[in-house]
């Protein structure tokens, strides 16, 4: 089977935001206590964080982490989150049915973000708390001085303001699981006051605003319109959240979940606009697609997880080599989108339906979706350019045309490289020839696969088995390349250009 992808350098549409790359760490299951932070751990600072769970999110090159939820945060007072740890409220967490010691706070969680090297999107309490307890966390953390909130950060040990600049005005507040769950109309209202305050104090923030659960929901499109029509000129994002699986073992099927990911975003994108051209408005609302990942294989064993206890292991999915695919062509799907997806978090990052995993008594390690998330974290930075794909596809119950090249290039000016990832969705291998019209190409700098493992195949803390390797089919005549991507493979293809 043969397949091609040509690119043009006129044809570069779009600056990758690197908060594309970002991640998502919630109280919920073991992402906290026992994840990020586990005092007593060999690996442990002085501080309870686990230094090997630090090494393997800067592999991951995380730029924006979303914190504390989720569903936790609708429930959440960060109050209890500051202060002397040994006089904090042991509380209960209604969305999870886990009991909360809030060791972790603000300031905790905030010199663990400095220490890894990311920045914080700070969510805000929307469900049983409101505007007054939002515009008091903004005062308290990145007001400099002089108030009772800016002065109780001091005293409770932060001189400096945290200086957080992105903020999630609540979580998925169109789902009826959600504590304080509200109509589009209560929360459009609440959403743009909240906003409005909040902008007040300090008026360089940005504002990620609560866009439909899924795309599946019955309120979705008129969720969205509402509460845009609401609070479109307050805030500057719109969130979407997706997770897919494959619970009727159809390989096929699964591997096309992308293009539902595709239909989902090219739709909000739309909602957006419809809503700037009603208000005549000059300001572009991009998107935030700030929950997304596979999340399925966990679902019955979270059934047995006893209620009220810190840390259990809640939404544990060890991932497999399917879902390293799908990540693959999710991952892609969001560049082909980097004109308005600016922002996206990989849920989660530790654990909790997370590429990095961590054993109670031993090491840290990488699940299968680590290495395409960390192969496009750290390489899909630059201009994405728009390409043009020929390729054979097949029929499934929800696509008449799945290709089986899935492919996106961007060009990185700083690195003088052209960097190309592909996933062949195929069982049969691909011929595949790559047109780079407009670039000198020098060389061949690096060509990495995954492939050739059981679609069933994960890994585990004594063996990280799927993983990438290097590939020797690869030939350049010209300006011409061609490589051999492999069955059912990931590809990372990476090419020096003047």
């Amino acid at each position: 089977m043969q397949a091609k992808l040509t690119i043009n350098k006129s044809n570069e549409f779009a600056e990758v935001d690197p908060r594309l790359y970002g991640s998502f760490i919630e109280h919920l299951g073991r992402a906290v206590y026992g994840g990020i932070y586990q005092p007593g751990h060999p690996e442990a600072d002085e501080k309870g964080f686990r230094k090997d769970v630090m090494e393997l999110v800067k592999e991951l090159n995380v730029p924006l982490v979303r914190y504390p939820g989720g569903n936790f945060v609708s429930g959440y007072n960060w109050e209890d989150g500051v202060g002397p740890v040994e006089d904090r409220p042991k509380k209960l967490d209604l969305a999870w049915r886990s009991l909360e010691t809030n060791e972790v706070g603000i300031h905790e969680f905030a010199e663990w973000a400095e220490e890894v090297d990311t920045e914080i999107d700070m969510a805000v309490n929307l469900g049983t708390r409101g505007l007054d307890e939002a515009r008091n966390l903004l005062e308290y953390c990145n007001f400099e001085g002089g108030t009772y909130w800016s002065d109780l950060r001091r005293q409770n040990g932060r001189e400096k303001p945290f200086g957080i600049k992105t903020w999630c005005l609540g979580n998925e507040m169109d789902g009826p699981w959600q504590i304080g769950h509200k109509t589009a109309d209560e929360y459009g209202r609440l959403a743009e006051e909240t906003a409005k305050a909040m902008k007040l104090i300090d008026d360089s923030i940005e504002f990620v605003l609560c866009g439909s659960s899924n795309s599946h929901m019955p309120t979705f499109g008129e969720w969205e319109l509402t509460v845009l029509d609401h609070a479109y000129e307050y805030v500057d994002y719109l969130s979407l959240h997706q997770y897919y699986g494959n619970p009727e073992n159809d390989l096929k099927h699964y591997l096309a979940r992308s293009l539902d990911m595709d239909e989902f975003i090219s739709g909000v994108t739309a909602m957006c606009d419809a809503i700037k051209a009603k208000k005549h408005s000059k300001k572009t609302i991009n998107l935030s697609f700030d929950e997304w990942n596979i999340w399925y294989h966990s679902n019955e064993q979270d059934k047995e997880v006893a209620p009220w206890e810190v840390g259990s292991p809640l939404l544990e999915d060890h991932y497999n080599f399917e879902d390293a695919l799908l990540l693959g062509c999710m991952m892609i799907t969001l560049l082909k989108h980097a004109d308005r997806v600016k922002i996206a978090c990989l849920a989660q990052l530790v654990n909790v339906i997370a590429p990095i995993m961590t054993e109670e008594d031993g090491e840290a390690w990488r699940q299968t979706i680590f290495y395409p998330f960390a192969q496009v974290s750290n390489y899909g930075r630059g201009q994405v350019i728009r390409p043009v794909i020929e390729s054979g596809s097949y029929k499934t119950s929800d696509f008449a045309e799945v290709p089986y090249l899935e492919s996106i290039a961007v060009h990185n000016i700083q690195a003088q490289e052209v960097v190309i990832f592909a996933v062949n969705r195929g069982e049969e291998s691909l011929d595949f020839t790559m047109n780079l019209e407009g670039y000198d190409i020098t060389k061949i700098k690096e060509f990495s696969q995954m492939a050739g493992f059981d679609i069933k195949e994960v890994n585990n803390e004594k063996e990280e088995r799927v993983k990438p390797e290097a590939s020797e089919s690869i030939r350049l005549e010209g300006q011409i390349i061609t490589a051999d991507l492999e069955p059912l493979s990931w590809n990372m293809i990476r090419v020096a250009v003047k």
